[in-house]
């Protein structure tokens, strides 16, 4: 296992996009678990103290997850990804959105378009995740929230899985 793993994590303000490189020291079919499978994504998706209830997901090309990240008060923020391309063990893409526990899109939040990748490194994994927005106002939007430090949040309780898994 490599003593630092890699994590970059850039904000690409002329194609209002944010680009994360993350390393795991996990082998690449259960990385690739833990982002597409509720019941692994439940366990660290959220940044902490919040948690994410998944409510239904289906993980196929036109499915969706609807998942809320529910705060230690109760509080819920609904959420949902609508997969449009994945090709196994390798990559995906989906449309996320903040919405209601129905579903229904919220127009206060800009949507946003990820691709995610998954390059098998023996005993590491790296995921490359691209995020793009319509525009730089709802990329600075999505930012001033605090989606870096949740993210990078989020990362950590991956890593975390991992090592409580071994």
């Amino acid at each position: 296992m490599k003593p630092t793993l890699l994590f970059d994590f850039t904000v690409d303000k002329e194609n209002s996009t944010v680009n994360v490189k993350r390393e795991f020291a996990a082998e690449h079919s259960l990385v690739w678990d833990a982002w597409t499978k509720p019941e692994m994504l439940d366990k660290w998706w959220a940044p902490k103290p919040y948690v994410t209830k998944t409510k239904s997901m289906n993980f196929t090309n036109g499915g969706r997850w609807l998942y809320a990240m529910e705060g230690p008060t109760g509080d819920k923020h609904w959420c949902l990804a609508d997969y449009s391309e994945i090709d196994t063990k390798n990559s995906f893409k989906h449309l996320d959105a903040f919405c209601d526990l129905e579903g229904n899109i919220s127009d206060a939040m800009p949507r946003s378009a990820w691709s995610t990748k998954f390059t098998n490194q023996g005993e590491t994994t790296l995921v490359n995740v691209s995020i793009k927005h319509d525009t730089l106002e709802d990329l600075e939007k999505i930012i001033e929230m605090g989606f870096k430090e949740g993210f990078t949040m989020a990362m950590g309780n991956l890593d975390e899985l991992f090592s409580n898994l071994k």
